[in-house]
């Protein structure tokens, strides 16, 4: 089965092709370029997420040029090969869910914290491997960069460096890098003094990374990384086999 995934995400839309469960190719697209993307791959069946817009739009284009069925994900209705123990599922971001049932396939019955750094930073548990208890959401890096230039009357805006495997200083003789200091180092402190946390409560625990900031991340943090930059489109790819397949 050949599957097309839709992940409409804050600052880019990106698709995923799957042949089974091998993901063929995957970009960020327009809507004039996933259209191309369906006439050439031919999927027979499409699931679209959002955590930003209405999804109507992109499920009319699918639906012009695809025989089979097109899927929109809804957390708190759409049935999942995992139990979702969110509280309020109807609150509950697309991706955050559809990362945790792709943590729970890369990683069966295991304990599994998901760490999603894009324009936040979500750190999600999954216990067992089948069942979705929730976790923490804070700004991504280019909003604490944004947020102390947009709040403060003189501090500069600034970038993330151009070498991500860089030491960042921890006392910055500059103001530029001292709120890279605070920025980076802050941020990298705060997910590995979570990642304790949680292994003091699952000491088998492993940490699934993923989201766009995904390469600052992943030597700063402590123990044993997964990285699985694809890892929300794994999940949709599998709620939609799921669903098929019932």
């Amino acid at each position: 089965m050949r599957t097309l995934t839709l992940d409409i995400g804050n600052t880019a839309v990106k698709y995923g092709c799957f042949e089974e469960d091998a993901l063929l190719e995957t970009t960020d697209c327009t809507p004039n370029e996933l259209i191309a993307v369906v006439r050439r791959l031919k999927p027979e069946h499409a699931i679209v997420s959002s955590v930003v817009t209405a999804t109507q739009e992109w499920i009319n284009l699918l639906q012009a040029e695809l025989i089979g069925s097109i899927l929109e994900f809804k957390p708190a209705t759409t049935p999942l090969p995992l139990q979702n123990a969110y509280a309020t599922p109807h609150t509950l971001g697309a991706d955050r869910l559809a990362a945790a049932v792709g943590a729970a396939w890369c990683r069966p019955n295991q304990d599994t914290l998901i760490v999603d750094a894009g324009t936040a930073i979500k750190c999600d548990l999954v216990e067992g491997g089948h069942t979705f208890r929730g976790g923490s959401i804070a700004p991504g890096l280019q909003l604490r960069f944004r947020a102390l230039h947009t709040f403060t009357g003189r501090l500069p805006l600034v970038e993330l460096p151009a070498d991500l495997d860089a030491p960042i200083p921890l006392t910055g003789d500059t103001t530029t890098a001292a709120i890279q200091s605070g920025v980076l180092n802050g941020a990298a402190a705060e997910v590995n003094g979570l990642i304790d946390r949680y292994r003091e409560q699952f000491p088998e625990l492993g940490v699934v990374l993923a989201g766009g900031d995904a390469s600052f991340f992943q030597p700063r943090l402590k123990g044993l990384i997964f990285a699985i930059p694809e890892l929300v489109l794994i999940g949709l790819h599998r709620i939609l086999a799921y669903n098929v397949e019932l």
